[in-house]
């Protein structure tokens, strides 16, 4: 079934090359790593192997050179074979930070590893448990000592950081009192894991609802080279906010894929289910909570693509983020109601996936940002209303 145009249309020849893959890990391959929340590696290692993790990375570095909108087919299509990008997702929106503030050397020492999948940057750490999504009060600190920074601090919901080989970490450069502005004083480092994992970063598993392999690290006096601070020290925040964008647009097509996905199963399941002699589709009650959830993914598909339009062509684009991934989270969350309603009992059946991509999708009203949050932005920044916080 063609849910929409843009299942063909845009960027035909990927969609259709993810789809293959995915063919090769059906619902039974999900299941039986939720059921013993293992991480996807065979799947993660196939992507890798076939290129579409390196979409972003230019061609200089091994990589493919195209822009947020091929990404963002890559993980929705995986979604609406009822895969998980969660498992990877972090690869791409984490390469907008390093490609534009990067330097060449730290380029060419990282990019093409990455892109050959010899290296994994899947770990992005920010929140802490005592800042949560107000970014300018973390406390984790990195110290320089001559060539070296020493960090000390906590982050948590820093997911994939076991399956990672390098992370992208904001510390706090400058204490928070020395500085007239909130956002100053905070600086981005790329970690090299292999390093310091199990001596001086500690790494402890968060068991969650889904299977999603998220964690809290710990420092302790680790010590990173100071060539690998990205760009100017202090200016941090500034840099991982075009990355924050991305994540939220890519996240979005992830969600639209859950909608699509869930839309899928209700359409068939409604056709094919006979009670009272005729398909429960015929009946209104049936029928009307699916087109419903349809008309929302619609609406939310073409706030995403607008939202990678303006990402590639360079242009301001927070709110058409923030809208896209709220919107994409509403329209999965209701797309999976009606699913599980659609199924009735059925829906809470391990074997028919419905509730596996259910939780999964749920998060995305929490994660990467809360719906509150984007509302509150909205309000204050967009339509110019008393800021709320």
């Amino acid at each position: 079934m063609i849910l929409s145009p843009y299942d063909s249309e845009d960027h035909g020849e990927i969609r259709e090359g993810v789809r293959k893959l995915c063919a090769q890990f059906p619902g039974e391959y999900w299941r039986k790593l939720d059921e013993k929340r293992q991480y996807p590696t065979e799947f993660v290692n196939a992507l890798t192997q076939a290129g579409w993790l390196s979409v972003l990375i230019p061609e200089e570095y091994g990589g493919s050179g195209l822009g947020l909108g091929a990404a963002a087919a890559i993980l929705e299509t995986i979604q609406a074979e009822g895969g998980n990008g969660g498992a990877c997702h972090a690869q791409m929106y984490i390469m907008g930070t390093i490609l534009r503030h990067g330097s060449e050397e730290q380029k060419c020492q990282y990019l093409p590893k990455i892109a050959s999948g010899e290296l994994r940057l899947q770990a992005f750490g920010v929140t802490e448990p005592t800042s949560g999504t107000d970014t300018t009060s973390l406390r984790t600190f990195a110290r320089r000592e001559g060539d070296e920074y020493v960090v000390n601090g906590q982050k948590i919901w820093t997911s994939r950081a076991e399956h990672s080989d390098l992370m992208l970490l904001l510390a706090r450069t400058t204490p928070r009192e020395e500085l007239a502005k909130k956002t100053d004083g905070l600086s981005v480092f790329i970690v090299d894991m292999r390093e310091v994992v199990g001596r001086s970063l500690t790494i402890r598993p968060i068991r969650t609802m889904m299977n999603h392999a998220t964690t809290e690290v710990f420092f302790d006096n680790m010590r990173i080279p100071a060539a690998n601070l990205l760009g100017e020290e202090g200016k941090g925040f500034r840099y991982i906010l075009s990355g924050m964008n991305a994540e939220r647009v890519l996240i979005a097509a992830e969600c639209v894929g859950d909608a699509k996905w869930f839309t899928q199963r209700s359409v068939e399941y409604a056709k094919e289910r006979q009670v009272f002699g005729r398909a429960i589709g015929a009946n209104q009650g049936v029928a009307f909570p699916i087109a419903k959830a349809y008309a929302q993914m619609r609406a939310a598909e073409l706030m995403v693509r607008e939202a990678a339009r303006m990402y590639e062509a360079g242009l301001p684009m927070g709110a058409e983020a923030n809208m896209a991934k709220m919107l994409a989270a509403d329209a999965s969350w209701e797309a999976g109601n009606a699913c599980v309603q659609t199924h009735g009992g059925f829906g809470f059946a391990e074997e028919y996936d419905v509730e596996r991509k259910l939780r999964e999708t749920r998060l995305y009203q929490v994660a990467p940002i809360s719906t509150n949050l984007i509302l509150s932005f909205l309000a204050e920044h967009v339509l110019g209303l008393p800021r709320s916080y």
